[in-house]
């Protein structure tokens, strides 16, 4: 069983340092490359379905979480106010009333729904000291959100949307999801009180779940406070579960901002706001593929794609070139030369990078590599030229597998 903060630390991805402050983890260079790479395949998938990216503040006023109602309902897990030239502001707990402000901004027509806005930003929940550890429980998150504005009649439409590339993200990543959760209102008054609009939203969801075909289950007292919602389960290798994805249908936020669109017909219309986060929290999605996968990620997703071997020092200056080769061509490859130990050290160092490239002397006059996978497997002996073409190939195509048939 893999626990992710020795993974973590062991590999060198990430840390924490009292002076930070607890549930304040740092990423190191490799943990950075890990994010960041995870952030763009987000902000490519999310280009490629229609959203529009948007960067805004980590600060609210106190007025606009009230709006939102986060400062009745959610106070709890908020940080207090800061004050600040007579006004109260606040580290904000969630994106959506920012998005909800940079709708509102202009005028919105008909003709631009549905309006698919997405942010990779920074929000802040103030977690107690006991319940923080490694990166699944932080005060600092980086959330992967997006809120797509339409009419009720494309809410559906988009709902499922959102679940299909939640889908495609699994696969691409190598996780699956343990189960599909239909998240609904429980007792007591943490919810806003509209029993009509949760009524509606709840029938939407149970559409998009039904047309789905995944199975589900509805659970109460797990909605958000102004919604219901779809929540994507994980388990970790020790049992666990809990939520890495959600969808959510939100009558609740458009009518507290007041947002509107101008119709076909002239007249203002209510928008409807769908919720929706791919891999949740950037933290929580890099804890469960470092527990899934033990630490070896991806092709695509590992932090050194490729480690050139050479046998001997003779050999290194053309190893080196094969390296600078490789990352002109956009992989991540290093050296492992023989000052760092015998190759068969060498190789068990780097058992977690997903190809080994050993080059001896018959190999560096003929300017071929010796191939091994992370998995055991030797594909043979191969020029230079089309290991790299097919190492590119199977990192540019994503999943999970190593290598590709000729």
């Amino acid at each position: 069983m893999h626990d992710h903060r020795r993974l973590g630390r062991e590999l060198g991805l990430f840390d924490t340092d009292p002076l930070m402050g607890a549930g304040l983890p740092y990423w190191l260079p490799d943990g950075a490359v890990v994010r960041h790479t995870l952030e763009e395949y987000v902000r490519e998938a999310e280009r490629a379905a229609g959203y529009r990216h948007v960067y805004s503040p980590v600060l609210g006023k106190r007025e606009l979480y009230e709006l939102s109602g986060h400062w009745d309902h959610y106070r709890d897990d908020m940080y207090p106010p800061m004050e600040l030239g007579g006004e109260q502001m606040l580290l904000r707990p969630s994106l959506c009333p920012h998005h909800a402000l940079i709708f509102r901004s202009r005028a919105r027509s008909h003709r631009e729904l549905p309006l698919r806005m997405a942010e990779l930003g920074g929000m802040y929940r103030s977690e107690r000291s006991g319940v923080l550890g490694g990166l699944t429980r932080v005060r600092a998150i980086q959330l992967n959100d997006a809120h797509i504005f339409c009419t009720p009649y494309q809410a559906v439409e988009e709902a499922a949307g959102a679940l299909a590339l939640i889908s495609r993200a699994y696969a691409d990543l190598g996780i699956r999801a343990s189960r599909h959760r239909l998240s609904l209102p429980g007792g007591g008054g943490k919810y806003v009180a509209d029993p009509a609009l949760w009524r509606r939203a709840t029938a939407l969801l149970r559409e998009v779940l039904d047309a789905s075909g995944v199975a589900y289950e509805a659970v109460e007292g797990e909605a958000a406070f102004y919604g219901p919602k779809i929540d994507v389960q994980i388990t970790d290798p020790a049992g666990r579960e809990s939520t890495l994805s959600t969808v959510q249908i939100d009558f609740h936020q458009p009518e507290r901002f007041g947002l509107h669109h101008i119709g076909p017909d002239g007249a203002r219309h209510r928008p409807v706001m769908v919720h929706r986060s791919v891999i949740g929290s950037v933290e929580r999605a890099v804890a469960h593929l470092l527990e899934e996968h033990g630490g070896a990620f991806p092709p695509w997703l590992a932090p050194v794609q490729l480690v050139v071997l050479p046998v001997g020092a003779d050999q290194e200056e053309r190893a080196h070139a094969v390296a600078r080769e490789a990352t002109a061509l956009g992989l991540r490859a290093e050296v492992s030369g023989p000052d760092e130990g015998s190759l068969g050290a060498r190789i068990r160092r780097a058992r977690l990078v997903p190809y080994q490239a050993v080059l001896g002397a018959r190999e560096a006059d003929d300017g071929l590599l010796a191939v091994r996978l992370r998995d055991g497997r030797r594909p043979g002996v191969l020029p230079v030229a089309e290991f790299l073409r097919r190492v590119g190939q199977r990192v540019r195509a994503r999943g999970t597998a190593l290598w590709d048939p000729a």
